[in-house]
């Protein structure tokens, strides 16, 4: 009890900046993930080979070595992020890892939205296209919602995955969950306990999400 007393706040505010960086990075990457997934079916070949190549390379890497290469390749290349103090870290830390989850997430959640689409009979394109509507339109008003309600599930999955993911990015100094419960330790010498409670209140985070996203499914099916 003394120990939470002492250090809850810091397991609060690391859980609190879990779940923005995870909220920014499932946005982004959701984004980004239709827009790849669209080149992959595209006619067009060298949009295709452009997003097959590109989910090959970001599946086929460590997402550690992805953090590092943008942390440190972003300044490399001119891009400069201002260094401001935002949620008790750097802002440029924040952006990096929240760049390097979402390329990362990108590459998966573009497959799944894919299999998604590839899902839907042929025959609703056709059917949208004849009552005037073009490509774009089909695929958005028509096409995407009824592939997001069959990769719902998988879509959850990933969602999980990026929370516990998005531990990894305690590597370049990100006050999330896991940074701060290794500050925890490095302050009591105390090895286990701050990893216990850090991977329960992962565990609480991870299963309230499965179970929002299970509503979500089971009200879409009804």
């Amino acid at each position: 009890m003394e120990f939470m007393s002492t250090y809850y706040g810091f397991f609060l505010s690391g859980a609190g900046n879990t779940l923005i960086i995870t909220f920014f990075t499932i946005i982004l990457g959701t984004i980004s993930g239709i827009i790849l997934a669209l080149m992959r079916i595209s006619n067009k070949k060298v949009l295709n080979i452009l997003s097959v190549s590109y989910v090959e390379f970001i599946r086929g890497t460590p997402l550690l070595v992805q953090i590092f290469l943008i942390f440190y390749g972003l300044p490399i290349l001119g891009i400069t992020i201002p260094d401001i103090e935002l949620l008790g870290g750097d802002f440029s830390r924040f952006v990096s890892g929240i760049i390097a989850l979402s390329i990362n997430s990108s590459a998966y959640i573009s497959e799944i939205i894919r299999a998604g689409i590839q899902s839907i009979n042929k025959g609703q394109m056709e059917a949208s296209r004849s009552l005037g509507l073009g490509y774009y339109a089909s695929m958005k008003l028509v096409i995407l919602p009824q592939a997001f309600k069959n990769v719902l599930p998988a879509l959850g999955n990933e969602v999980v995955t990026i929370i516990k993911g998005s531990s990894i990015i305690s590597v370049i100094g990100i006050p999330e969950l896991m940074y701060k419960a290794d500050t925890i330790r490095g302050i009591t010498y105390k090895p286990f306990l701050p990893l216990i409670i850090a991977a329960i209140i992962y565990f609480i985070m991870t299963f309230t999400m499965s179970n929002i996203i299970r509503k979500i499914e089971i009200k879409m099916e009804s």
